[in-house]
């Protein structure tokens, strides 16, 4: 009886901790399932009030203090300069560079999945952005407050779309490579915190209405979190049919060293 209460107690904790994995993840599951339906629902409501005299004077009045006068964005010259710069973190040219980067990191680390989802992220976050473009058809504020060159329409905007899935994408893979929870937090937190200020940056020089970037980063955090409940998915049931495309574990150093 004594052997039998000892291996009973032995196998509880370990019981335990997977439950309390499977319920983090589950819950983790939960939130990203309701960032997508938030996502969707304020975009709605957004593109409802953009053509209302509400959100239209909301959208003025943004602009307006952003630019007192029209063509300079408030603050000194250094802020002008800093808010190009930023801004051009949500361009394709510098998402698209950033992307190979991050893209051949994870084909070297064998993870399979979350370059696959980081390719069709990206792919899925232009045709998503040109074609809501293509739909709305919105114009952008007047030539007069643009301060950086814009090509196509103005709703939503494509810089703060793209940036919300890029950034987000690739810090909640990167949480999964640290262990404690504050790591966890910081990495989301500057995905995040870039997505903000790529589209406040859009608005700041007049490329967009305060609108089209709150809508940019709906759908772009709606994707974003979709592509992860993708990713979680598959990775279940992959894992139980031990598929190649599931992510592997980075070999450790104590491998490499054998290895050699």
């Amino acid at each position: 009886m004594a052997v039998s209460a000892t291996m009973n107690s032995s196998d509880l904790v370990p019981f335990l901790r997977r439950a309390v994995g499977v319920a983090r993840t589950e819950f983790a599951a939960l939130g990203a399932l309701m960032i997508v339906a938030l996502g969707i629902m304020t975009f709605v409501e957004i593109a409802d009030d953009m053509t209302e005299a509400d959100g239209q004077a909301f959208d003025q009045m943004v602009l307006h203090w952003m630019q007192p006068v029209a063509g300079q964005p408030r603050g000194p010259w250094w802020l002008h300069e800093a808010a190009g710069d930023v801004t051009s973190l949500g361009g394709i040219a510098v998402l698209g560079l950033f992307a190979i980067v991050a893209i051949g990191m994870l084909v070297i680390l064998r993870k399979r999945l979350s370059a696959l989802l980081l390719v069709i992220g990206l792919a899925g976050g232009v045709a998503l952005s040109e074609g809501l473009k293509a739909l709305f058809e919105r114009e952008r504020p007047p030539a007069s407050y643009q301060a950086v060159e814009t090509l196509n329409a103005s709703f939503p905007s494509g810089h703060a779309l793209l940036s919300t899935v890029f950034y987000l994408s690739v810090a909640v893979m990167m949480t999964r490579a640290f262990p404690k929870r504050r790591l966890k937090a910081y990495v989301l937190g500057v995905g995040m915190v870039f997505a903000l200020m790529v589209g406040l940056t859009r608005v700041y020089l007049g490329a967009h209405w305060a609108s089209d970037v709150m809508a940019g980063w709906c759908v772009g955090a709606a994707w974003a979190m979709a592509l992860w409940l993708v990713s979680y998915a598959v990775e279940r049931r992959q894992k139980r049919h031990h598929a190649h495309l599931v992510d592997d574990a980075p070999p450790s150093d104590e491998t490499m060293v054998d290895e050699g």
